[in-house]
């Protein structure tokens, strides 16, 4: 079996694949910017019934830019989100992507506290750094410290939540859903780093074009 090339450019390639996915998405419920960041997660999971499972807060995506527009950091959970966020993009607006899992003061705390260490990171960061964004697609743990975090404190962050798994992510984005604090979210049991991290990539394009 024979297989030609259609596209062999980068620039080619995204956009044949924006346009594969519009048409397959066909009519959605997403306003123009919304489906913006739905059609880069689609693109980054490979999954376009992932769309029908997203979820936003009437303010996400103004918070989001606005965010990034005043140079405020990307806090994540895990490395794998922090690796895919565009972070020369983020730099243009003097921000920066934060991941403290590695940190020694949330293995400590993890420890004492029976935590996992995701979960500590994520309490360390928000409550010590200038937090813009937050991005969860690994540690339901995360997501659930997040949450009760900012219920308890406040917190001018739009918390992304995309966590994939069988256990505690589905519950832990359907209690991020019901939250009146800007969110974005995909309900159910899929997720991952690469939608955590494509949703701050497009919120970042959007900040350009609305520069």
């Amino acid at each position: 079996m024979e297989f030609e090339l259609r596209f062999s450019r980068p620039d080619e390639i995204e956009e044949e694949s924006f346009r594969i996915i519009r048409e397959e998405l066909g009519q959605t419920p997403f306003n123009q910017d919304e489906l913006s960041v739905v059609i880069r997660v689609v693109h980054a999971t490979g999954d376009v019934s992932i769309a029908s499972q997203m979820k936003f807060h009437p303010k996400a995506i103004q918070a989001g830019i606005e965010a990034v527009r005043a140079g405020k950091d990307v806090l994540t959970d895990v490395n794998m989100v922090a690796a895919g966020i565009d972070k020369t993009r983020l730099s243009r607006f003097g921000g920066r992507v934060m991941c403290l899992i590695a940190d020694p003061g949330a293995a400590k705390k993890a420890q004492e506290e029976g935590r996992t260490r995701a979960d500590a990171a994520i309490e360390i960061g928000i409550d010590q750094n200038d937090i813009g964004i937050i991005a969860i697609g690994n540690a339901p743990t995360a997501l659930l410290s997040a949450v009760k975090y900012i219920d308890r404190n406040g917190c001018n962050s739009l918390l992304v939540g995309t966590p994939v798994g069988f256990v505690n992510a589905a519950e832990s984005k359907e209690l991020l859903s019901s939250r009146p604090y800007p969110f974005i979210t995909i309900l159910g049991r899929k997720g991952g780093s690469p939608a955590a991290a494509a949703i701050v990539n497009a919120l970042l394009r959007l900040a350009e074009c609305k520069a």
